[in-house]
């Protein structure tokens, strides 16, 4: 089952990736071309250039405010707590396709709530295209992308926080700790191993990024929200290239493991020196 389930399409992916493989005709083998083509794609370089800037925005903006608002959580407690904490969750349970649509009409350069909203501040001037503006539709969509995802985030961390004793920031506060250093030196060190793990998950999530971008601007305009799963189905079933569709997909499970081992080895060398 798992050679028929995972390896043999694996193997499949590979053999066909040096092939010519397309719609309507016989698969003949070339070799290395479609990889030696693949590492001059500009349209590729650009799809792995936007993965990385949103692993980026993942680690450095998601994560940080996902954890603060777990702390947050924590901190409010009673009915308060449970209410908000329902609310953050609810993007995660929402159909992607739902949540495209949603963000769709909100960004709506004609109706759309948030230049509406902008117009009723006195902040007109702000109204944009937001998701077909080439300056900005890359951020647009990143941010569509983090709205659905910070619940699950925050949720985790949000575990994470509940499983610290209290006894460990009722002797810091004896000890005379204030709030920032009770997170600082008992609360993070503690979440360790969660944070690892949504580290992890972003990592991937930011890669393998596609239903959100096909559902809102399909890679556009341009390719200025074009990312690697976007352009592997683009190159698969519109241009009909199976041969060079496989090929980005073996160098995309490539990265996604490369960059797995690396933040495996970088946390691990962290921790041993800590």
């Amino acid at each position: 089952m798992l050679a028929a389930g995972i390896l043999f399409p694996i193997i499949m992916s590979v053999y066909l990736s040096f092939t010519d493989s397309s719609m309507g005709s016989n698969a003949a083998f070339v070799g290395i071309k479609n990889y030696v083509e693949l590492f001059g794609d500009e349209n590729f370089k650009v799809a792995v250039l936007h993965a990385v800037i949103l692993c980026v925005a993942y680690l450095v903006i998601l994560n940080p405010v996902a954890l603060a608002f777990a702390f947050l959580l924590d901190k409010i407690g009673g009915r308060t707590e449970k209410v908000l904490r329902i609310l953050f969750f609810i993007p995660c349970v929402i159909s992607l396709m739902v949540t495209s649509k949603m963000w769709l009409n909100v960004l709506n350069p004609t109706f759309g709530m948030l230049n509406k909203l902008l117009t009723a501040l006195g902040l007109g001037q702000l109204k944009q295209n937001w998701l077909m503006n080439p300056d900005l539709a890359l951020f647009s969509v990143m941010f569509i992308a983090m709205w659905q995802l910070f619940g699950w985030v925050m949720i985790v961390y949000y575990a994470g926080v509940k499983g610290i004793p209290e006894e460990l920031y009722e002797a810091a506060s004896i000890d005379g700790c204030s709030g920032w250093q009770r997170i600082r030196y008992i609360g993070i060190p503690h979440l360790r191993p969660v944070l690892r793990v949504n580290m992890m998950l972003s990592l991937i999530n930011a890669l393998k990024e596609m239903e959100i971008i096909f559902l809102t601007t399909n890679g556009g305009p341009g390719n200025r929200t074009e990312f690697i799963a976007t352009y592997l189905y683009k190159t698969a079933f519109k241009s009909f290239r199976y041969g060079y569709a496989n090929a980005i997909s073996v160098v995309f499970i490539i990265l996604c493991l490369v960059a797995s081992v690396f933040y495996q080895k970088m946390t691990a060398s962290n921790e041993d020196a800590s």
